[in-house]
């Protein structure tokens, strides 16, 4: 996952060198997002997450992913022709997040949220490892690029020790009208639409938080406000894992639903609080938004378990593929509001709009915990 943000990462450096205009900034990030939704609404139309094995289907993902990455130092980073490697990286990692969720629920029991939780930490601090090799790569953002790269392909064959567990299931005969499940019932509905909230703020956030707390720490850091914006982001994302696995584990205890909604409730709270603590000492406002990044990904998990419980198992693949594909749709559109919003109203208040998405969240899952099928989940805790 260190793919996603690699371009993402070095902004900064591509801006003063290249003179990459913001809408450009935008289109690093929200074009991994198009390629991902591109990649994962073929998954789910073909089948491909049930029906392909899933080593090889994430070892050739990874290693495709790795090298359209590694090809962009190649490039112009001002030219389409980057944006549209960026693109092609994020259609090679719907082979990569959704089959990995697949592959982990196939060895749950009473335990399903926790390994759930364990593989978005993985994802989490996969994500947020752009972000250290930026800080310590220096001004040469090729380094970055290729180190990325180089993790990806190092995950291929890892992947290739794993062992499906007891709960895989053969595909039957797979119909593509099945995708429709995911809006036609109702406790998958709403299961998807809170994962649609979480996602309207997760990815903007992820995206921005470095552009965010450098425009702060230029009040008190001065120039050495990038390096120590990058460590904080890396810190800020990094921390997630914590959130991942205190979420699986709460989620297995309480309900799904109860996490879930807790989470999104702290976590839209924030984007409301952070402009109070724009220009802050860095300490704090690196605390503050540690903790944001804790809450915002403690619930990520618990959707695609949801809807793993939620749906029959020959199909699990195929639902949270389709899940994923129309959340970070979403992704899209808030990824790139966020430098016009910040032109607007400047980056202390640029967040609080994100709010919207995950109190809209929390308030379908409120409506999946009363509906009956709530009992499927978290062996009846809903």
């Amino acid at each position: 996952m260190t793919l996603w943000f690699a371009a993402s990462a070095v902004v900064p450096v591509l801006q003063t060198e290249h003179a990459i205009a913001e809408w450009q900034a935008a289109a690093l990030s929200s074009s991994v997002a198009l390629g991902f939704v591109a990649g994962t609404l073929l998954s789910a139309v073909f089948g491909l997450a049930d029906r392909l094995e899933p080593r090889a289907f994430f070892a050739t993902a990874a290693l495709v992913g790795a090298a359209a990455n590694a090809a962009a130092v190649l490039l112009d980073p001002a030219s389409m022709s980057f944006i549209a490697l960026r693109l092609i990286v994020g259609t090679t990692i719907a082979g990569i997040y959704p089959v990995g969720i697949k592959m982990a629920t196939s060895w749950a029991a009473d335990d399903m949220g926790l390994l759930v939780g364990l593989l978005v930490g993985a994802l989490t601090l996969g994500s947020a490892s752009s972000f250290l090799l930026a800080a310590f790569g220096g001004l040469d953002w090729r380094a970055v690029i290729l180190g990325a790269s180089v993790l990806a392909a190092a995950a291929a064959g890892l992947i290739l020790l794993f062992r499906e567990g007891p709960r895989a299931r053969p595909t039957a005969v797979f119909r593509t009208a099945y995708v429709l499940d995911t809006w036609r019932v109702r406790p998958l509905r709403l299961a998807n639409f809170g994962y649609y909230g979480h996602m309207w703020e997760l990815y903007a956030f992820w995206a921005w938080i470095a552009a965010f707390l450098q425009a702060s720490f230029q009040t008190t850091a001065g120039g050495e406000a990038p390096f120590w914006a990058k460590l904080a982001a890396f810190a800020v994302i990094g921390f997630g894992v914590v959130g991942s696995l205190a979420g699986g584990l709460l989620a297995d205890r309480w309900g799904r639903t109860t996490l879930t909604i807790g989470a999104m409730l702290l976590s839209g709270g924030c984007c409301l609080l952070s402009g109070f603590l724009f220009g802050a000492p860095p300490w704090l406002l690196t605390l503050f938004c540690i903790f944001w990044g804790i809450v915002v990904i403690a619930d990520s998990a618990q959707f695609s378990a949801s809807v793993v419980e939620l749906s029959p198992p020959e199909r699990a693949g195929t639902m949270v593929t389709m899940q994923t594909c129309v959340g970070f749709l979403l992704t899209m559109v808030s990824i790139h509001l966020v430098p016009m919003v910040a032109e607007t109203v400047g980056w202390r208040w640029t967040f609080a709009f994100l709010s919207v998405g995950p109190f809209l969240g929390a308030g379908a899952m409120m409506a999946l915990r009363r509906d009956p099928a709530a009992a499927k989940l978290a062996g009846g805790r809903g």
